[in-house]
């Protein structure tokens, strides 16, 4: 079979690093947005399960509405690639991303009238809607990050990109619990009641954004136009990256998705829906945690002051963590106090809080331990951290109490260069294909669809311990992948290792 040549087109003038120092700022305001929205369907899981009483398997229909869009969407990109010309090549990457931004307003605005028509299945559409919207954006942001600047290094600055992911992930949890279970929750009405506000809040967000991109200047880099076919799917180790970022992308939502519920089991923790929430923003934190180590550790940085960060990143974002689940909102949400007491409050949570972080600590420094066996490679590095996230969900499914819990909080650190990684190494040297594979990906988010539901179903049919086996099963493919998985092919293909 005749692969597709992989040599990238002209792209015009060259590029200095420096010119692409404000464009790759820009685009991570992207990356942080959609992190936290995301991961607000965390919240709204347990929220819906009880105004709407639904079973697990139901209320994780939340993440199949929302995933189930990324796979639609990016099918009918892949298609309009396969039978015409890149849609990105057409419009162009900035055109891509205020497309994207406009459809993910209109979905947060539907969930006005879903909450006042108290209709779980308008629910999963409006998401269904900001789905479709993120799907877009994900196909223009994430290609246009790695091709500003050397191929090398394309999963350091993926890296650096999803770690502004992260913190919105980090602080979604935090402010969305607080938002929708506390401060716009109230007695006598419908629990779906409290998501009105903070969704018509992301819809003006987006239009904002939107109006402020189709303004902005973005570089045109890209790798030229595709010929009509399915060109990037000649690449073995393109079809098989398909599979890991399914994989990845549902073991990681599907852990996320029971935590609330998880740490709520008396076996476990018996957490309150509010106080578990802050452990789902603990969860997202240390995928924040290890993208910035990723970021450093990937890049071409001197060796010295890669140590130096790679030492600095994980304590400064362990004392994030702690100050932002530390932070008063109860009493914030009482009003009637100053701010020397707010403050005091904080400082007395902040030194309480070191009876649950000192138990996260050593998690963290199992975290630099492996990013010095992976040595800088992607594959290498990859197959170390899945390897481990799966070590640790087996832990939590054998045993119960406060291991199983920090092993299932834990697994963020570990799972955190996950997609970058695997994005990147699936993408390498595909010169004018990248677009079209990158859509094929995106596409395989799909796994945040199918995984947590049957996740759930477990749980129905087991219990929401034993259905950790799920996520297990998937990073283990996502370990193989960074072992071996990327370099399937690639002699044939012309495609370059990572790891050389």
């Amino acid at each position: 079979m005749a692969l597709p040549n992989s040599r990238p087109a002209p792209t015009g003038a060259p590029h200095s690093p420096d010119t692409f120092r404000g464009p790759f700022a820009v685009m991570t305001s992207l990356f942080f947005l959609w992190g936290f929205m995301t991961v607000f369907n965390d919240i709204l899981i347990p929220r819906f399960k009880e105004a709407f009483e639904l079973t697990y398997f139901k209320a994780m229909l939340v993440q199949f509405a929302f995933f189930g869009a990324y796979f639609t969407g990016a099918l009918i990109y892949f298609l309009i690639s396969a039978t015409g010309t890149d849609p990105i090549a057409r419009i162009g990457y900035k055109n891509g991303v205020v497309l994207g931004l406009v459809i993910s307003a209109l979905g947060s605005a539907v969930f006005w009238p879903a909450a006042a028509a108290e209709s779980y299945p308008m629910f999963l559409g409006a998401l269904f809607i900001v789905g479709i919207g993120f799907a877009m954006l994900q196909i223009a942001a994430n290609p246009y990050v790695t091709i500003l600047g050397p191929e090398r290094t394309a999963s350091s600055r993926l890296n650096l990109a999803q770690g502004f992911n992260s913190v919105g992930t980090t602080i979604g949890p935090l402010i969305g619990g607080w938002l929708i279970f506390q401060y716009f929750a109230t007695s006598d009405a419908h629990g779906a009641a409290s998501v009105k506000l903070p969704y018509m809040g992301f819809c003006v967000v987006f239009l904002v954004l939107a109006f402020v991109f189709f303004f902005i200047h973005l570089p045109h880099v890209g790798e030229g136009k595709v010929l009509p076919g399915a060109g990037a799917l000649a690449f073995p180790h393109v079809r098989l990256g398909i599979i890991g970022i399914f994989m990845y992308v549902g073991g990681e939502v599907a852990v996320g998705s029971a935590i609330v519920s998880f740490l709520g089991q008396e076996s476990i923790a018996g957490l309150s829906e509010a106080e578990a929430s802050k452990y789902v923003s603990i969860y997202w934190g240390g995928l924040l945690i290890g993208r910035f180590m990723g970021s450093v550790e990937l890049s071409d940085l001197p060796k010295a002051r890669k140590q130096v960060l790679l030492a600095a990143i994980p304590l400064v974002a362990f004392l994030f963590l702690w100050v932002a689940k530390s932070a008063p909102l109860d009493a914030i949400q009482a009003g009637g106090k100053g701010d020397a007491d707010i403050l005091a409050l904080w400082k007395q949570s902040f030194i309480g809080n070191w009876s649950v972080f000192r138990f996260y600590l050593p998690f963290v420094g199992l975290c630099w331990l492996l990013f010095q066996f992976g040595k800088g490679l992607a594959g290498r590095s990859l197959m170390i951290f899945s390897g481990t996230a799966v070590v640790l969900l087996l832990v939590a499914v054998a045993v119960g109490g406060t291991v199983a819990m920090w092993c299932v909080v834990a697994v963020g650190l570990f799972a955190s260069i996950g997609w970058s990684n695997t994005f990147s190494l699936a993408i390498e040297g595909l010169g004018t294909y990248k677009s079209q594979a990158s859509s094929l990906l995106v596409m395989a988010i799909l796994g945040g669809a199918i995984l947590p539901p049957l996740q759930g179903l477990m749980a129905d049919h087991m219990s929401i311990q034993a259905s950790f086996i799920v996520p297990m099963i998937a990073f283990a493919y996502v370990a193989y992948y960074g072992a071996s998985g990327h370099k399937v092919g690639r002699k044939e293909s012309g495609a370059t290792a990572v790891e050389g």
